[in-house]
């Protein structure tokens, strides 16, 4: 990272913890060079990063100063965690509330995927048909698991893009992410073991130790600071755990990204109590910061880590196409693989190697993340406008989802109800936690293009959350 980039960085901190209150003015750019021993172009550049990312704004003759916006009302301490060990039973809660998502009326601030016309999807269309005029019959065997040998390679190189050496053989294409963290968890427990997982909590993960008749002890995860290392210490100490389900770059539902240094911290840990880590992956392309945050694989040396990502958030939803980086586990998630489904699309998979290759994802998602940086700003601004003052966010920092926490007495799931009749979906929090906590939290999706009718719906859901007073 370059300097006024680690400048710019550190300054930003400051502000979204609301330490540099909104309207405060900022140290000159003659003292930060004597402060930090940096050039004035390195101070000027990290200002004008700043103002980038809508955290201040110049006032001529004057300086700079903490923009509107910056800062917002700081979240309270969420539920208390499980403590011990116990069985999940969230499914029929979730599918009652994601049956909405389905309806072409609705509108989306629930959904769990942005825009499909945010994606490159006729020029993916070309390499998916070169790819299946160009298929070797025999593709149908030799692709089997661990999959596309060309597909696994343009993979292994967007590792090394992140500062890994990923050995392509320790690679294995899957039906989406999902599908890759089921199997990483199916390969290191058996029911009736103990996993660790966040709080809140992605529901899928929760589905899946439901299923697999797994029982969870939560971690509680800070909107700000991310996973409390502490509490995972202490329950590493205290039960069997056997794995370990985060996300470590823009959690769902929080949006929040561990620190490089809570991830290096966080993978000591593991490793000195020799738990696998499956670590969910799917939003770390979706930065707004110039560089990727590393994954915890990054600073994995034991093979301990299970990396899974897709392209179903950054390229080609619908086409269900994952991977995991499976470290010592690949050989026990390949014959899984070839146990439950057998293999991924074949043609899907040599399309999107071709795409990897040829089609210019890098100049896509550049584009992609500048586009979910101006959606999530208007979000911001939309929130201030038109909820409550009492309702509680974290700017993230990446991805597209936002973690709001509204008044005490609000009823998030009452409220999911309500929007439904005015066409309008939210994500209400108690979908994110084994047990059905977050009554006062919603997610809210900032992936679509800002439009009148998503404005309009904002404007709805202040309306609906003054009602609830």
């Amino acid at each position: 990272m370059k300097r006024y980039q680690a400048l710019a960085d550190t300054m930003a901190a400051e502000i979204r913890a609301g330490r540099l209150a909104v309207g405060t003015r900022l140290p000159s750019v003659r003292h930060l060079t004597t402060q930090y021993g940096v050039g004035q172009s390195t101070v000027f550049r990290a200002y004008y990063l700043l103002e980038e990312w809508g955290l201040i704004r110049a006032r001529e003759r004057s300086g700079y100063y903490v923009a509107p916006g910056a800062t917002l009302p700081q979240q309270t301490p969420s539920p208390a965690p499980l403590t011990e060990p116990a069985p999940i039973d969230v499914s029929s809660l979730v599918f009652s509330v994601l049956d909405a998502v389905k309806r072409p009326d609705i509108v989306p601030l629930g959904s769990a995927f942005p825009s499909p016309a945010l994606f490159p999807l006729a020029r993916l269309a070309k390499s998916l048909a070169h790819a299946a005029r160009m298929l070797d019959p025999w593709s149908t065997v030799v692709d089997m698991p661990p999959g596309n040998e060309q597909l696994r390679r343009q993979i292994a190189l967007r590792y090394i893009g992140m500062g890994i050496a990923q050995p392509v053989d320790e690679l294995i294409v899957t039906n989406g992410a999902m599908e890759a963290l089921t199997l990483c968890l199916m390969a290191v427990t058996k029911p009736g073991d103990v996993v660790a997982i966040e709080s809140p909590c992605f529901y899928a993960a929760l589905q899946a130790v439901e299923h697999l008749g797994l029982r969870a002890v939560e971690i509680p995860v800070d909107p700000r600071d991310g996973l409390d290392l502490d509490v995972l210490a202490e329950a590493l100490d205290k039960h069997p755990v056997r794995a370990c389900w985060f996300m470590t770059n823009f959690q769902n539902p929080t949006g929040v990204t561990l620190s490089v240094e809570k991830k290096r911290a966080l993978v000591a840990l593991l490793a000195k109590h020799e738990v696998p880590l499956i670590e969910d992956d799917v939003y770390g392309e979706l930065h707004f910061a110039q560089d990727r945050p590393p994954p915890a694989k990054a600073f994995d040396t034991q093979g301990l880590v299970m990396h899974c990502a897709s392209l179903s958030k950054t390229l080609a939803p619908g086409y269900r196409l994952g991977w995991v980086a499976a470290g010592r586990h690949a050989s026990a998630i390949r014959r899984l693989k070839l146990m439950t489904s057998i293999s991924t699309s074949i043609p899907i998979q040599a399309g999107i190697a071709d795409y990897l290759q040829h089609g210019g994802f890098d100049k896509h998602l550049r584009k992609l993340r500048g586009a979910l940086l101006a959606q999530r700003d208007a979000m911001e601004h939309a929130i201030a406008r038109w909820l409550a003052t009492d309702v509680a966010c974290v700017r993230p920092d990446g991805g597209y989802f936002m973690w709001l926490q509204l008044a005490g007495h609000v009823d998030a799931m009452q409220l999911h109800r309500r929007a439904l009749e005015h066409g309008i979906n939210v994500t209400p929090g108690p979908i994110f936690s084994a047990r059905h906590a977050y009554g006062n939290h919603v997610r809210i999706n900032f992936g679509h293009p800002w439009s009148p009718q998503i404005e309009s719906a904002m404007k709805t859901l202040g309306t609906l959350l003054r009602a609830a007073s």
